[in-house]
């Protein structure tokens, strides 16, 4: 049965009695804002999963594995082999922000071509002749 990354870390909250109120206090963060990630409404950063498993006591990985028996395991490890760990969901988490950032780009782009399109048809409409620039032939 897979577990949601936010289900974990509210039975993993309860499983050491303490309330919403209390982890958003140790968070540094609002009642509201914590709450938030325990309903998945708001997406983890690596380094917020990070701070939550060091309130929980818990290994970032124990909150990212899709069983409780893998999790138990890796709770087990070594710390190099858990700094491992983090570094490779480190590199994955800067390898999708440069995913967005392309993607960023890309509609950037697509916004400023439908921006040009959109002047040339109101001057279009105004009656203003444009000429377009031959590439030769």
């Amino acid at each position: 049965m897979k577990i949601s990354i936010a289900e974990k870390i509210r039975l993993q909250r309860l499983q050491r009695g303490l309330s919403q109120e209390n982890m958003a206090d140790l968070l540094n963060l609002s009642t509201t804002a914590y709450g938030d990630i325990e309903r998945g409404k708001t997406d983890l950063t690596l380094s917020r999963l990070t701070q939550i498993a060091q309130v929980l006591d818990v290994s970032p990985i124990t909150l990212l594995t899709d069983d409780v028996i893998s999790a138990q395991v890796v709770d087990e490890k070594p710390d190099v082999l858990v700094n491992h760990e983090l570094e490779t969901l480190r590199l994955t988490v800067e390898k999708q922000q440069v995913e967005v950032d392309k993607l960023r780009l890309e509609a950037d782009y697509w916004k400023r071509k439908y921006d040009e399109r959109i002047a040339m048809e109101v001057l279009r409409s105004m009656g203003v002749e444009q000429t377009r620039e031959r590439i030769g032939f």
